[in-house]
């Protein structure tokens, strides 16, 4: 019977599965209302109506991180487990009408310096479990102590409620990385879009401007590159993070189950660190919003393209007076000054450096 109510345990709640039961296409199970939170907490900026997920989405099986397509429904079309619930109320039904078995007396870690002693009482001032007469004759006569049954509950309590909030917390951390992959895959999409648009601008303007369609096309890639680059480290980084949350989660859980209180207390301190070191996001970037975003090099040729229309040799006068060669050369002075003002006029304007550039370059 024991062995089967771990099987009928919710890794998320961490409890006896609570009707509806729903089965993922992985085939592990969830309650319906802890995948409905798992499933909020990973697409925190999908709209809701009334508490209740109007659209599709995804999220990832939290036993293991299969990545799970919900439809409009939600989590509500998903299959409900009929088998595991009917389980549930056959083991609910035999544990209620089974006399409980008498308690095995599980044995009591000694104290290192009195070895004919138990530890039964809890130092407060050191944080650690120690015997009767440590308190009375030895290293902590001076200390202050507690039963150790309730400072047992009380750090019980606390892991569990950490590995509680590291659990949601993994599941923000997996939509973030869910929303950064989208990110990618909208700069790679706007990035190929522009230059299509670029290419297109610059194919009117013909052989003259090909070395500055080359130019901007390359400014284009370089901050889509930059960008991708960018957020694919951030995938990264959130992703090693998520990795090491995960063993944080294991090692909780594992020292969850660990029945003797003195040596869940030896483990519980070092591990409620742990858990406090993993819960923190602060060393890891943000990305802004609209950083995806490539519409600053949107590009117009219409003055430029007229200008170039309006190119053509110049119309030199026929019948002018070759004689007087001081007039014939200012002619040519003002015939240069012309060409060079209208191939001026042509030039296309220079895209400035991109924001987006710039603030990589400015929080480097």
């Amino acid at each position: 019977m024991d062995n089967l109510e771990k099987q009928l345990i919710c890794p998320i709640c961490l409890e006896m599965f609570t009707k509806p039961v729903v089965i993922l296409p992985c085939q592990h199970n969830l309650c319906r209302k802890c995948a409905n939170d798992v499933f909020q907490a990973s697409n925190p900026y999908l709209p809701t109506r009334s508490g209740s997920l109007t659209s599709g989405g995804r999220f990832r099986c939290p036993s293991c991180r299969h990545e799970v397509v919900l439809d409009r429904h939600g989590v509500y079309g998903l299959q409900r487990n009929l088998l595991v619930e009917n389980i549930i109320d056959m083991f609910k039904q035999e544990s209620s009408s089974s006399k409980p078995a008498p308690a095995s007396k599980e044995e009591t870690p000694m104290c290192d310096v009195h070895e004919d002693e138990k530890i039964n009482i809890f130092c407060v001032t050191h944080g650690v479990p120690t015997c009767s007469m440590c308190k009375v004759f030895g290293a902590h006569k001076d200390c202050e102590v507690a039963p150790i049954t309730s400072i047992y509950q009380t750090k019980k309590t606390e892991l569990s409620d950490g590995i509680a909030m590291m659990v949601g917390h993994n599941d923000r951390m997996q939509g973030i990385i869910s929303q950064l992959e989208e990110a990618c895959r909208a700069i790679e999409e706007n990035g190929r879009r522009q230059k299509t648009l670029v290419c297109e601008k610059f194919d009117h303007l013909y052989s003259i401007l090909e070395e500055k369609k080359r130019e901007m096309s390359q400014k284009v890639t370089a901050e889509q590159e930059e960008k991708v680059n960018y957020i694919r480290g951030l995938t990264r980084k959130y992703g090693d993070h998520l990795e090491e949350s995960c063993k944080v989660v294991e090692m909780g859980i594992q020292t969850m189950e660990e029945s003797e209180m003195a040596l869940f207390l030896q483990n519980t301190k070092a591990l409620l660190k742990q858990i406090a070191d993993a819960s923190s996001t602060a060393h890891l970037d943000k990305v802004e919003r609209g950083y995806e975003s490539m519409d600053h090099y949107t590009v117009e040729f219409k003055k430029e393209s007229k200008a170039l229309r309006g190119l053509d040799f110049l119309q030199g006068d026929e019948d002018e007076d070759e004689e007087d060669e001081d007039a014939e050369a200012g002619a040519g002075e003002g015939e240069g000054a012309q060409t060079a003002a209208s191939a001026a006029s042509a030039q296309p304007p220079v895209a400035s450096p991109s924001p987006g550039v710039a603030r990589s370059a400015a929080s480097t």
